[in-house]
């Protein structure tokens, strides 16, 4: 297991207070596995570009989420936090409806930065883009 300890998805539920972008968005946590999380998000008129698909920045959003997620999971809370710093995200195909899957697994996990790579998948298994974040570790102190 990679994360600091065991955390259970009402733990990660917890961190996501109402009005924000996570909730506005529908983002919601699915699993915890031992080296991986995995959250959806609908794709509707709250995730919608102008055309009617789901727009590229939602798809930033939910990689971002989950993979920041995934870095606090990583970090001894009492004394480092972790924050997004990059992101780049290849978008390869159109959603319309449904849901998309995200699944974020390590690249890389060090003392001060963690890279981790994200796949997020149409309800009918296709990849729909492909997320590579990193996370700044930075100590609380």
């Amino acid at each position: 297991m990679i994360w600091h300890k065991q955390y259970t998805l009402d733990e990660i539920k917890a961190f996501i207070t109402h009005e924000n972008i996570v909730e506005g968005l529908g983002i919601e946590f699915t699993a915890i596995d031992d080296d991986c999380v995995k959250a959806r998000m609908p794709v509707d008129k709250r995730t919608h570009q102008i055309h009617g698909i789901l727009h590229g920045g939602a798809s930033c959003v939910l990689a971002e989420t989950i993979g920041s997620f995934a870095s606090l999971m990583v970090v001894d809370p009492e004394k480092n936090y972790a924050v997004g710093s990059q992101i780049s995200v290849n978008h390869l195909r159109p959603v319309k409806d449904g849901f998309v899957q995200a699944v974020c697994k390590p690249v890389h996990l060090g003392r001060s930065k963690h890279v981790w790579d994200i796949l997020i998948e149409s309800d009918q298994g296709k990849l729909v883009a492909k997320c590579e974040l990193t996370c700044a570790v930075v100590d609380k102190t």
